[in-house]
């Protein structure tokens, strides 16, 4: 029998991961801290028995490089590494300026 050289198929290249950056959207309520600011972060949900919408919220820290950003900006952050003991967000842009009052 005559044997056939066999071509070496070529390699599969893996697709490209796609990494899911979790979002959030809130309103920064403290800027105290060198590059960190506070977003409280607002949610409506469904009371699992009585059926009333109710509002929950959590605060996040997160970090904020040049200190832009001032209490009553909403802004969206997003998730990231550790950066510090409290600290695992990042904010990735700014939505709207606080007023003036």
């Amino acid at each position: 029998m005559s044997e056939q050289p066999q071509t070496a198929a070529p390699a599969e290249v893996p697709a490209p991961r796609k990494t899911i950056v979790q979002t959030l959207t809130g309103r920064v309520v403290g800027d105290k801290m060198n590059k960190t600011v506070t977003v409280l972060v607002e949610h409506r949900v469904k009371h699992p028995l009585y059926g009333k919408v109710v509002t929950r919220s959590n605060k996040y820290h997160a970090h904020d490089e040049n200190n832009e950003y001032k209490a009553g900006d909403l802004v969206e952050i997003e998730a990231c590494r550790k950066l510090a003991k409290t600290k695992a967000w990042r904010v990735k842009r700014l939505i709207e300026k606080a007023k003036d009052i």
